[in-house]
C-alpha cells in the first residue's frame, strides 16, 4: 500500500511540476511558433540567403506607428508607403525621439494587417523587441528590412490583396539601460 501511494505521489508531483513549467514556457513558445508560422499577423524572421525570385506584381506596404501614452516619445514612420515588387527586399525607417527631459528606454512590438498575411511577410532585420534608450531629447533612425514571400501570388484567400499595413507600437521598458557612449574606452 506504502509503495502505491509512492508510486501516485510522485506522479502527482511531476504532473503539476511540467504543469507549471509549460505555464512558463507558453509564452516564449506561443511567441516562437507565430514567428515560424506567421500565425497571427506575426512576421515569420528570415534571412536573405532564404529570399526567393521578385515577382513583378506590386503591394502597397503603409506604415503605421503608435506609442503607449506611458512613454514620452514621438515615434513615426519615415515614409507613409512604398510600392514593392513581391519577393523584392525592402529597407524602411522610422523615426524615434525622446521629448522628455530624462533618459528613457522603449521597446517595440510590431504585426501586420490582414492577419492572413503575416505568414508571408518576412522580416530580415529590425528593431522590435530590443531595448531603445534615448537621452532626452535624442532623436534616432530605426531600420527594418522585409520581404514578402512570392508563394503569397499561390494564396488564393490573399494573392488579390494590394495593401498591406506594417505597424510598431513602442512602449515604455521595465527597465532603463545605460547607453554605451563610443566616446568612453
Amino acid at each position: 500500500m506504502k509503495k502505491n501511494n509512492l508510486k501516485i505521489t510522485f506522479s502527482l508531483i511531476f504532473v503539476v511540476s511540467f504543469m507549471l513549467f509549460l505555464s512558463f514556457a507558453a509564452v516564449p513558445l506561443y511567441k516562437l511558433f507565430c514567428q515560424v508560422t506567421g500565425y497571427g499577423g506575426t512576421p515569420k524572421i528570415a534571412s536573405l540567403e532564404n529570399k526567393t525570385n521578385i515577382s513583378e506584381k506590386k503591394i502597397k506596404i503603409e506604415f503605421n506607428s503608435d506609442v503607449n501614452k506611458k512613454l514620452n516619445w514621438y515615434f513615426k514612420p519615415m515614409q507613409r508607403s512604398i510600392e514593392s515588387k513581391v519577393g523584392e527586399s525592402i529597407l524602411a525607417f522610422y523615426k524615434a525621439k525622446n521629448n522628455g527631459d530624462k533618459s528613457i528606454t522603449g521597446v517595440a512590438t510590431y504585426n501586420v494587417l490582414p492577419f492572413e498575411v503575416g505568414q508571408y511577410f518576412n522580416k530580415v532585420d529590425c528593431f522590435c523587441f530590443e531595448n531603445q534608450t534615448l537621452e532626452p531629447g535624442e532623436e534616432v533612425l530605426l531600420p527594418v528590412n522585409f520581404y514578402i514571400d512570392p508563394k503569397i501570388l499561390e494564396d488564393p484567400s490573399v494573392k488579390h490583396l494590394n495593401s498591406i499595413v506594417l505597424s510598431y507600437t513602442f512602449f515604455q521598458s521595465d527597465k532603463n539601460f545605460e547607453k554605451i557612449s563610443k566616446n568612453k574606452n
